[in-house]
């Protein structure tokens, strides 16, 4: 037995005052230590980060003595079987050396039968191998005959064709053709009627046929010194395949025969040369039918030119189309015919059309004159238009757009330059009725017959005959439409920048460091109630008709498009709006400036009672009747009755009565301060004077103080100054300032109630 002393006895279950063997940490987990990947070193430097040293060591030794318990008990347990073991080991050797025979005889069958196995099987791999070489150059060999008979099967054809055109073109069968045609079908089929145009081009397409074979062939063995040595005989025999398709498509083309060329089409795909079809299309029938309308070359410069306008000549190729090209149309993209791979549209029409036009009538790509380019531009987008009504799906519309020829027609119409020039036109034109420096009314403007509905101010005509130039027919493309949105946000934020800019000058008041602003400094508060009308009708204009006119130009856009373009020309029509107050304020300024210089005559006041015996005042004073004479004035006058509506004169009215009035209070609080520090100085001076001459201090007999006086004098003025606000409208009790000046000025006895 293994002695148990040495280490510490288990813990009994009922062990209250401890914790039992096997409990540990949260963070103590034994079972990593039999991770594959445990390394003891990232093990202790992780948890020394948060665990002491010390606890550590504690609980790894406190470990250590459990697995030692856990082991002694292992071997008590099975002690006796241990201990027995020996015993039972009784002749281990000579029953090893009696299983290890047999073994070995094994091991050696076993290694004999895997090397006959082995030399089977590479013996069948070089047999595999041999077969696989065998199929692959018999494979070789038949392409090499099969390519062999084409090109002598292709060359036979191509004997039995015609030489020239002239020796089929009059109905007469060769005896070559005749030849050809050995099956009693093809015979009979001529004798029938089928004429000698159509036979050849079905002879040509066959070839094709052949000639595609032999491409494939030539693929898959090329390098091969047999095909080289063929590679003449090849070469010839698809150059005389070119020029034989091609006479036979021209004949086929100038006769409208649709079966011959069908045929020819066929053949031009069998052999993948489309182009070939496509420029005899258009050299033949395109470009004699083209140059007729729009002449290039020689002949062209010594007729001259006629103009470099394209709508008429559109016109007039739309009919060449439908005359001359429609059938070959039809033709190649009949359904099924498998012709789809020929583009006539572009690669015929279109590529004559633009070279006609770069050679005949370079100008008319020409943006630098606005007018007669996108007049062009619009009848070139009408004309592809129509081009792409003779495609029979979207996706041939979609194959037309995508051509080479296509993107550079579209190249040549130089859009951004276009916007540039109309951009400087329209821009410019505001900017030099913005570089003014008075504002310009229209005229009769001054009459009280004006238009309401109509604009005062040249600035904001001009402004508002650039804002529709941008979505005028003969001015907007739909594809700048972007541009043209936001050159208008820049017309409406040059034109408010103009005015906020003014106003701001106009308020500092230094003309001499506000160049540029001059109409402001020097306008009169009646210029702006132009600037307040046109401002009400270009808001009204802007967010109204013309927001209408710019959403019906762009309803092919999305919603949220079109939400966004809404919001962006509201917002510009707000920011006019926001300017109102600030022409309000301008115009206060100037009428309280004018009414403070009667206010001014407030200062009278103090040397009328001061050091005098006059009596108490009864009666306002004269320049009470002064003060909101300017402003009545200005109500009263007939720009101000034409232009202004009831809520901005109230607000101006109001405004003005606030400002002016707190202007009033300020002025008399001051002259009521100055009087009583004065009253009061005198009033020590005098008492003073008295003690010395041993005179009676009692003052309490003296009469009413010159600050009375004043103070009564300013009550009534103030009295008759809310009496005339009262007559233009405004209550002088709902004014805080008038309230203010009431009570510094009002006889103790009548602060609390306004009674004028």
């Amino acid at each position: 037995m293994v002695d148990s002393m040495s280490t510490p006895p288990p813990r009994s279950a009922t062990d209250l005052f401890s914790d039992p063997l096997d409990s540990h940490p949260l963070w103590f987990k034994p079972n990593l230590f039999l991770s594959p990947t445990f390394d003891s070193e990232s093990y202790i430097s992780e948890l020394r980060t948060f665990v002491p040293f010390d606890t550590l060591r504690s609980e790894l030794q406190a470990y250590l003595a459990s697995l030692n318990h856990d082991l002694i008990d292992l071997i008590n347990r099975d002690y006796a079987d241990f201990v027995n073991l020996s015993t039972k080991l009784v002749d281990v050797d000579a029953a090893v050396v009696r299983m290890r025979a047999p073994l070995l005889e094994l091991r050696e069958k076993i290694e004999g039968f895997r090397r006959s196995v082995e030399g089977l099987l590479v013996a069948l791999r070089n047999g595999l191998q041999q077969r696989s070489e065998a199929a692959a150059a018999r494979e070789v060999l038949e392409l090499l005959l099969d390519t062999f008979h084409v090109v002598s099967k292709v060359e036979k054809l191509i004997k039995e064709l015609p030489s020239v055109p002239a020796d089929w073109s009059n109905g007469d069968l060769s005896s070559s053709v005749k030849n050809a045609m050995s099956n009693g079908n093809s015979v009979q089929s001529i004798e029938n009627g089928t004429n000698l145009r159509e036979t050849q081009s079905m002879l040509l397409e066959r070839i094709a046929t052949e000639m595609n074979r032999l491409k494939f062939y030539i693929a898959h063995t090329e390098n091969l010194p047999f095909i080289k040595n063929m590679e003449k005989r090849i070469q010839s025999a698809s150059l005389l395949l070119d020029a034989s398709l091609g006479h036979c498509f021209i004949d086929g083309l100038e006769h409208r025969d649709e079966n011959a060329i069908y045929n020819c089409l066929r053949a031009y795909a069998a052999i993948d040369n489309t182009k070939s079809a496509e420029e005899i299309f258009r050299t033949t029938i395109v470009a004699p039918s083209i140059q007729k309308i729009i002449p290039y070359g020689p002949s062209a410069m010594v007729s001259g030119a006629s103009g470099d306008g394209l709508e008429n000549d559109y016109h007039q190729i739309k009919q060449c189309i439908q005359k001359d090209c429609k059938f070959l149309l039809e033709i190649s993209s009949a359904e099924n015919s498998g012709l789809h791979v020929f583009d006539f549209l572009a690669n015929s029409i279109l590529k004559e059309v633009l070279l006609a036009i770069q050679k005949g009538k370079p100008g008319a790509f020409s943006p630098g004159r606005p007018a007669e380019f996108l007049m062009n531009y619009k009848s070139s987008l009408d004309f592809l238009a129509h081009l792409e009504g003779y495609c029979p799906s979207r996706s041939a519309v979609s194959k037309f757009r995508a051509e080479a020829v296509y993107v550079e027609f579209m190249k040549q119409w130089n859009i951004g330059v276009y916007f540039s020039l109309r951009f400087q036109e329209i821009a410019g034109a505001l900017d030099s009725a913005l570089a003014a420096t008075s504002l310009v009314p229209v005229q009769n403007s001054d009459s009280g017959h004006a238009n309401l509905q109509g604009l005062a101010l040249k600035q904001s005509i001009t402004l508002m005959e650039s804002l529709r130039a941008c979505w005028r027919e003969d001015v907007l493309i739909l594809s700048c439409s972007d541009k043209f949105l936001r050159l208008s946000l820049q017309l409406l934020a040059r034109y408010s920048n103009w005015l906020s800019s003014g106003l701001a000058a106009r308020k500092k008041g230094n003309a001499a460091s506000n160049s540029g602003y001059e109409w402001a400094i020097s306008a009169v508060p009646d210029d702006f109630l132009y600037i307040i009308h046109d401002i009400n009708c270009l808001a009204t204009e802007i967010c109204g008709d013309y927001l209408d006119r710019v959403l019906q130009l762009l309803s092919s856009c999305s919603a949220d498009i079109l939400d966004l373009v809404k919001q962006s020309i509201l917002r510009g029509g707000k920011s006019l709006n926001d300017l109102v107050p600030l022409a309000i304020n301008a115009i206060i300024e100037a009428i309280v400036d004018k009414a403070v210089e009667d206010l001014r005559q407030i200062k009278g006041i103090t040397a009328t009672y001061r050091m005098t015996n006059k009596p108490l005042p009864v009666r306002h004073s004269p320049y009470v009747s002064g003060v909101l004479r300017p402003l009545k004035v200005f109500l009263d006058g007939d720009r101000a009755v034409t232009y202004l509506t009831k809520e901005t004169r109230n607000d101006l009215l109001l405004g003005a009565a606030t400002e002016i009035t707190g202007r009033y209070y300020e002025l008399a609080a001051e002259l009521v301060s100055v009087a009583r520090k004065t009253e009061s100085s005198l009033q020590r001076i005098r008492q003073g004077a008295q003690r010395r001459a041993g005179a009676s201090s009692d003052v309490s007999d003296q009469s009413v103080s010159d600050t009375d006086k004043i103070c009564m004098q300013l009550f009534l003025d103030i009295q008759e100054y809310g009496r005339n606000l009262s007559a233009l409208g405004v209550e002088a009790a709902n004014i805080p300032a008038y309230r203010s000046l009431w009570q510094c000025v009002a006889p103790p006895d009548r602060q609390t109630v306004i009674s004028l």
